[in-house]
């Protein structure tokens, strides 16, 4: 899937590939043209485990259409998004959500972990689950203001601006369901203790259409950009 400059045909790019460009261009461009990309991440397979159990868990409540206990818990009017798409949005590799940006000719994609439906407000609310075991205490500034979690503010800003070019009424009230995995017990006894914690962020999705065509320019260059400092 490599980028021919000027190319006529829709190309397509994943949220990670957006989040790549915004923390360093040169290597997206390589990636994207070269085809040389970041070497694979680690596999976290608990992670994924707790993420597939998730979606177990909330899909019993969207089947019946009611309210999660978590929802009960913070007084949110909610109950889980019910739509026939909704394992294709899930997984990125059928597609996941996307849109074709008409200014650019790129297809814009990502795959979400679940949407909640705001009863109140008739939006759709983006969630995101997130597995850990840290010590820290999860708060609401501590999470968010981490710097090493600024992909996640800015995975949920696109996840947020795909579904509205797909024209879907989405809040800009967003969640990051953390799952910490609890260190304090006195042992394994076959099982790890997670506390569950509900993160708002508001998202901001000013930023993103310029940056796509930001990106399109630098796909289309001679050369790789310069390294940034």
């Amino acid at each position: 899937n490599l980028y021919k400059p000027n190319q006529e045909t829709p190309f397509k790019l994943s949220r990670s590939k957006v989040d790549n460009f915004v923390s360093c261009k040169r290597c997206f461009y390589i990636d994207r043209r070269l085809g040389v990309g970041h070497p694979p991440g680690f596999p976290f397979n608990i992670n994924s485990a707790v993420d597939e159990l998730l979606k177990k868990e909330f899909d019993k409540y969207r089947k019946e259409q009611i309210p999660h206990p978590i929802m009960v818990k913070h007084k949110l009017n909610f109950v889980p998004f019910k739509h026939k798409d909704l394992d294709v949005w899930r997984n990125s590799l059928k597609g996941g959500i996307s849109y074709l940006d008409e200014n650019t000719n790129l297809i814009i994609h990502g795959g979400i972990d679940d949407i909640w439906f705001d009863l109140t407000e008739k939006k759709l609310v983006v969630v995101d689950y997130k597995a850990q075991s840290s010590t820290y205490p999860v708060t609401v500034s501590s999470y968010l203001d981490a710097e090493w979690h600024l992909s996640y503010k800015l995975q949920m800003d696109i996840y947020v601006h795909i579904l509205r070019k797909m024209n879907f009424k989405v809040s800009d009230r967003t969640f990051f369901y953390v799952c910490n995995g609890e260190k304090t017990n006195n042992k394994f006894d076959n099982k790890i203790d997670f506390k569950t914690t509900l993160i708002p962020y508001r998202v901001n999705t000013d930023w993103i259409e310029k940056k796509i065509i930001e990106m399109k320019d630098v796909l289309n260059l001679d050369e790789p950009p310069k390294i940034e400092k």
